[in-house]
């Protein structure tokens, strides 16, 4: 862009419109804009382009302009001056290259981002200027406004080139899963929509404020022949900055915009992510700008607001802003209903011993991070679905998975990269002595395997577990599952299963206080391993969680496991490390809950977080296991190690890593137990907080002597909270720990809203 002086542009002007005129230069995106006052006091606007903006695209400007100047509703645009040759653009050459100058008349009245009062009158008045103008120019069309252009809603796809640009992890997330909700939702409908010849950019910079009222609307550069829809989502954009209830914003503009020229349903149901697509576009720009050094600060001006727009928007819950915007259209609205049919047809035809959650059934309908949307337009903050460890719907490992299962799905018996790759990916992670891999798709499946290999290693049967343990759904991890097999409707503990006292610092008789409760605990497993030598016997394996999860959201005592360990190997079993609900970086301070114990197991499993929500698992032993597995009987998956999965798998080890998870779940879960001890203070009855990271599990009693379990207590403080949009559960064998296990995307404002809810529920009981 070609510099001037303001003194350039007074002579400039002298010489082409015969004006005496002062120039003050203005900010501007792309062009040079100056006030020009004349010695009467008469202002105007110059506007000079480049010559990479082309002359029809700037024809098109004056066209348009003078198209709606001429119009019913000429006063809210402005009028072009005429130079010597009675012409609108003139042409000059500077070093070498055209620039084009256009004078404009001045529109009187202050920036929308400048307007102190703004009641609901003015959003409806936004609207029905905007509804008027895409009336009026129903009738106007130009060949140079139909381009491929950056700021057109309809291109936002192509933002995702640019989000690398974006350093920050969680906004890069948010823009990115906005960006997926575009390509997933509207684009396959764009063609479908109506397409007008469109301003496409009424923003708070553009969009001029007079008396309560909409005055003017300035600045043409950004027209573009678009769906008609993109315009009305470029206005409740800019008109949602900075709003406490941006939803409300939008719903005004629309309301006045519908009064003006009506919308159509479809368009409607597109504009809650148009809205986000065209913040999506600003916040990708603003970071590809920083990127290349521009100190033009028009590049940045609208980062904040946007931001805090896109934080806002991912909030809501998109069923509500469409019935919102539904609503005041006139048209019928999807409020859900009581779920009387499907719970009926579940009882019919689904296993009655699949139980629903919460007293009020909730319908999940879609899923944003560590946020669920259901049917009836509420947002909730999950707190507990930890399969879906990096995110719902997180956009990187969504896009690999729909790349692989477009190309290809197979199995282990025809040669793919992927498996390989995801092996040593996975293996990077481990103790260099855990090197050989086998993919399943469940944890319940990882941990039958696991044991299998166990049994055929050491030639021995008996399983040790830990009291209260759960280990999966298949008929040998049940009978190594206390909390199921002891249990209501339990079958018993089979002849080869053998309990070890669970290692409870609260409850058990070795307790927080006891520096060597670790080693005491471990001293069970010798109780065992003698009764089974004084039979002949000796363990096959010892399986346990590094944290436990049913068993109470228990972090295990220092040196448990390296105690017990030890015991086993001496007796000739294996010792396998259940990771399946903790692995993955969720504790924070170590990327697996066994590195904790400071130990290397023979066997991990790992299961739940691995993919995601994609049902994948594995199981990752020592290379003498694997070899004695090796007997001749072939091992062979159906699923397991399919492309799919192992595309999968990687794109959520990337992210972890990329996105550095595990320092975030150990920042994030740090501050949330110090907020969750401090109410403990205040609230007897929640009576410890324990955990690692964003495993976290907090206990309630009635007494604090007698430890009663509060479990009618415990249950209405879920209710409550879920009430109020945090979805919780409870553990432990006695259903009186609250387990907070979230997405690994829940942030400190998350854990800040969590805490003021669990107060005022706890202050309500």
């Amino acid at each position: 862009m070609v510099d001037f002086s303001e003194n350039s542009i007074c002579q400039l002007v002298q010489t082409h419109y015969g004006m005496d005129v002062d120039a003050q230069q203005l900010n501007g995106y792309d062009e040079l804009n100056f006030l020009l006052r004349t010695k009467a006091g008469t202002k105007y606007i110059l506007k000079i382009a480049g010559e990479e903006h082309g002359i029809g695209f700037l024809d098109a400007q004056v066209k348009i302009i003078q198209y709606l100047s001429a119009s019913e509703i000429s006063q809210g645009f402005q009028h072009y001056q005429l130079n010597r040759q009675g012409e609108v653009i003139t042409s000059v050459v500077v070093n070498g290259k055209n620039q084009y100058l256009r004078i404009l008349s001045y529109l009187e009245g202050v920036f929308w981002v400048d307007a102190k009062e703004k009641d609901k009158t003015l959003y409806e008045d936004l609207g029905s200027f905007m509804g008027k103008m895409d009336r009026v120019l129903q009738k106007f069309s130009h060949p140079a406004m139909h381009r491929h252009y950056v700021w057109d809603i309809s291109t936002a796809a192509d933002a995702n080139r640019r989000l690398s640009f974006i350093k920050d992890h969680e906004k890069r997330r948010i823009a990115g899963y906005f960006l997926l909700q575009f390509e997933t939702e509207v684009l396959p409908l764009l063609s479908s929509l109506r397409h007008a010849y469109a301003h496409n950019d009424a923003n708070d910079y553009n969009v001029l404020v007079k008396e309560n009222s909409v005055c003017g609307l300035i600045d043409f550069g950004d027209m573009v022949y678009t769906a008609l829809i993109n315009n009305v989502a470029v206005a409740c954009t800019y008109a949602m900055l900075n709003h406490d209830n941006p939803l409300a914003a939008a719903t005004l503009v629309v309301k006045g915009y519908q009064q003006q020229y009506p919308l159509k349903e479809q368009e409607l149901d597109l504009l809650y992510y148009l809205i986000a697509a065209r913040l999506c576009i600003s916040v990708t720009q603003s970071a590809y700008n920083a990127a290349q050094a521009s100190s033009n600060e028009h590049h940045y001006i609208t980062e904040g607001p946007a931001w805090k727009l896109l934080y806002q928007l991912i909030r809501i819950n998109p069923i509500r802003a469409k019935n919102n915007f539904r609503e005041v259209c006139g048209f019928e609205t999807a409020r859900g209903n009581d779920y009387s049919g499907i719970l009926q047809n579940r009882a019919q035809l689904i296993g009655k011993n699949l139980s629903i959650s919460y007293l009020q059934k909730l319908k999940i309908v879609r899923g944003a991070l560590q946020y669920l949307y259901d049917e009836k337009g509420r947002t909730f903050v999950d707190c507990v679905n930890n399969p879906s460890h990096v995110g719902h719907c997180h956009p990187y490992v969504v896009k690999k998975m729909q790349k692989q299962i477009a190309t290809l799905n197979t199995n282990t018996r025809y040669l793919h990269d992927s498996i390989v790759e995801y092996a040593r990916r996975l293996t990077d992670t481990l103790p260099s002595a855990l090197k050989v891999c086998y993919f399943v798709n469940s944890g319940s499946e990882a941990n039958d395997l696991a044991v299998r290999m166990s049994r055929h290693y050491t030639g021995n049967k008996d399983i040790i577990v830990l009291d209260h343990a759960y280990h999966g759904t298949s008929t040998l991890a049940m009978e190594m599952s206390p909390y199921k097999f002891d249990g209501k409707g339990g079958f018993g503990q089979m002849p080869w299963i053998h309990k070890v006292m669970s290692p409870d610092l609260y409850r058990g008789p070795y307790r927080y206080e006891d520096a060597d409760a670790g080693k005491k605990y471990a001293q069970d497993i010798k109780r065992v391993i003698g009764d089974l030598k004084t039979n002949g016997k000796a363990p096959a394996v010892f399986i346990c969680e590094t944290l436990l999860g049913v068993g109470g959201q228990m972090p295990l005592p220092p040196g448990y496991l390296k105690e017990v360990y030890k015991s086993v190997r001496e007796a000739g079993g294996l010792c396998i490390a259940d990771e399946v609900q903790v692995g993955f970086g969720r504790v924070g301070d170590t990327f697996w809950g066994f590195e904790l114990q400071e130990v290397i197991p023979d066997i991990v499993v790992m299961g739940k977080p691995i993919g995601n929500g994609h049902p994948l698992a594995a199981v990752i032993v020592k290379e003498e296991i694997a070899n004695a597995f090796n007997n001749g009987m072939e091992y062979f998956n159906t699923y397991g190690g399919n492309p799919v999965s192992m595309e999968t798998g990687l794109a959520v080890l990337d992210v972890i890593q990329q996105e550095e998870m595990q320092a975030h779940a150990k920042q994030v879960g740090e501050y949330l137990m110090m907020q969750l001890r401090t109410l403990m203070k205040k609230y007897p009855m929640m009576s410890d907080v324990r955990g690692h990271g964003l495993f976290i599990g907090v206990e309630m009693v009635k007494d604090t002597k007698s430890l009663e379990p509060a479990i009618p207590e415990i249950d209405k403080v879920v209710e409550m909270v879920k009430e109020k949009g945090y979805l919780l559960s409870t553990d432990g064998p006695l259903h009186n720990v609250l387990k907070i296990k979230p997405p690994m995307t829940f942030n400190r404002e998350n854990a800040d809203e969590l805490v003021q809810y669990l107060d005022e529920a706890m202050a309500a009981l």
